[in-house]
């Protein structure tokens, strides 16, 4: 009643919604880089939103059913094939026992999500099955990534539930990315100069990307603070070092940083650029958070009903 893990990629985890509620300790949320792409596909299960699927990050996965069961598949186009048959994100597929999923690199995207009917029957750590390796918190066991030989349990079925995400739905991961940023509080601290420079400036997905943050290049910007007294960082957070270089906050990000804030990206936003890998172009520009929150809105009607 499980998947064994035969091969287990570049970074494969284990991932539900978060853990929340912990961050007054040190203890970050972590959850899926993607949020998009994590909701449609429990919906295509009609699974419980918080359940558990496998983030594939990179690809080179390879897993073998030990028993029969439906999955979804959405996110990045890692060329994954069901033993010899490529198969297509963003839909649900019949397995049966003895069956072959495997991930190859890369074709468009990054980061790939595998739910079953019913999700991942994992035990959880504070409420939350979301693996934090820095934490040693979360997946299988003390926050480790998938390794060879785990086995990751879950109910089987025999029903035949073909399902797929509606084609407006379904992200273009090599189309130009333009990102909305809501101005924070420390903006002020950004003269008008600087912030033109940020709004007007194509930057470049660094080599430096994990799940904690995605480091930019381009023109730099300066603000009128070096650093500020250490303070609680929200997810999406565009931090601004001396460098002048964005890092822009993601999933497992620190809880507290010393860095000032020139805005932040609404969750979906930052899901966005979670696909994107180092060497593409990245631009910005200023959003209300009523847009973020209409946009939000309309995204949780339609995949949360």
């Amino acid at each position: 009643m499980s998947f064994e893990v035969i091969k287990p990629g570049i970074l494969s985890t284990l991932q539900d919604w978060g853990r929340y509620g912990y961050q007054h300790i040190g203890l970050t949320t972590g959850g899926p880089m993607d949020e998009h792409a994590f909701c449609w596909a429990n919906w295509l299960l009609e699974n419980e939103m918080n359940m558990a699927q496998i983030e594939i990050t990179w690809g080179k996965l390879i897993l073998k059913a030990h028993e029969p069961t439906i999955i979804a598949l959405t996110g990045a186009d890692l060329k994954a094939k069901l033993n010899d048959q490529y198969i297509s994100p963003w839909t649900t597929y019949n397995i049966s026992k003895g069956d072959i999923l495997s991930f190859d690199s890369p074709v468009q995207g990054l980061r790939a999500y595998l739910a079953v009917l019913g999700g991942f029957n994992v035990k959880d750590s504070l409420g939350s099955i979301a693996t934090i390796v820095r934490e040693h918190i979360g997946g299988l066991a003390n926050g480790e990534p998938l390794k060879e030989g785990d086995l990751i349990p879950f109910s089987p079925s025999s029903e035949n539930h073909l399902k797929r995400v509606p084609k407006w739905a379904i992200p273009d991961y090599g189309a130009p990315l333009s990102l909305g940023v809501m101005l924070g509080y420390q903006q002020d601290s950004f003269s008008k100069t600087a912030l033109d420079t940020f709004f007007s400036t194509q930057y470049e997905v660094s080599q430096n990307i994990d799940r904690m943050g995605y480091r930019l290049t381009g023109t730099p910007i300066s603000g009128a603070l070096n650093g500020i007294i250490s303070e609680g960082i929200a997810y999406g957070s565009i931090q601004v070092p001396q460098d002048g270089q964005p890092i822009i906050l993601m999933k497992d990000r620190q809880t507290i940083g010393g860095y000032p804030k020139l805005g932040c990206l609404s969750a979906l936003g930052a899901s966005r650029l979670a696909q994107r890998a180092p060497g593409t172009s990245v631009s910005f520009f200023p959003m209300e958070i009523e847009q973020a929150e209409a946009e939000r809105y309309l995204f949780d009607q339609v995949v949360l009903g």
